[in-house]
């Protein structure tokens, strides 16, 4: 791995954290209990602007086909993953293994 993929990958974890640090405060919830929610809202952001040729791709094409007349190539779907994908990713693991600990009771429940 590279030294720009690193710092990449550094900077994306700590953007992520600090919005689920926001997140949490503004719901008055632990940073756990938000964490595996993000997680998924990041990966999947990550993936859906990450990507071509997808499901939204062929809807425009279609749309564009319908007004014009003019049938477009379709694009295949691909996807090149990042250091940013891979930390969403590894954001959400974490996420996701803090709330099955939290929805089975291995970690307690906030006190109020």
């Amino acid at each position: 791995m590279s030294r720009k993929n690193l710092i990449i990958m550094i900077v994306a974890f700590i953007v992520e954290v600090l919005i689920t640090y926001f997140i949490a405060s503004f719901f008055s919830v632990r940073f756990i209990e938000v964490m595996f929610f993000t997680g998924i809202a990041f990966a999947g952001g990550t993936f859906y602007f990450s990507s071509s040729g997808g499901a939204m791709s062929r809807l425009f094409a279609s749309q564009a086909s319908g007004q014009t007349g003019i049938i477009q190539k379709r694009e295949q779907f691909t996807y090149q993953i990042g250091p940013i994908f891979i930390t969403s990713l590894i954001f959400f693991l974490i996420g996701l293994v803090f709330f099955l600990l939290l929805v089975w009771g291995i970690i307690p429940p906030q006190e109020v």
